[in-house]
């Protein structure tokens, strides 16, 4: 039994449509064996599948092979996380200063604070 790595992706949980497995696949941003593939390339045991999330590279073990969506409590039965710590802390200090650039709700600067960054930005030297 063989799947296509764009419904293997979306079977397994790591996208939620299968339109947005397909079109992470096509830029390049998940992996199957360390190559850039298509999306119609077939997955086999042991594979490994890397989906680039911001700056961290996300890495998973294939299993088992499915043909239909799992319930997320199933999800540990066909696909191993084999992430390095490193790629975990990569994502955290991106989240951290993401937050800290803006905060939700605030909106896009105000004149004010576009000023207040340029001035910043001058007296910087």
């Amino acid at each position: 039994m063989a799947c296509r790595l764009d419904k293997y992706v979306w079977c397994v949980r790591l996208a939620k449509t299968r339109s947005q497995s397909t079109e992470a696949i096509n830029k390049g941003k998940v992996k199957l064996n360390h190559t850039i593939v298509k999306p119609a390339k077939e997955v086999k045991l042991g594979d490994e599948i890397q989906i680039i999330r911001h700056t961290a590279v996300f890495s998973f073990r294939v299993i088992q092979l499915l043909n239909k969506r799992i319930g997320a409590k199933l999800v540990a039965d066909f696909i191993l996380d084999v992430t390095p710590v490193e790629e975990l802390e990569k994502l955290k200090m991106y989240q951290a200063a993401q937050s800290n650039y803006r905060h939700n709700g605030t909106g896009k600067p105000t004149k004010k604070d576009r000023r207040d960054l340029d001035d910043f930005i001058e007296n910087w030297e």
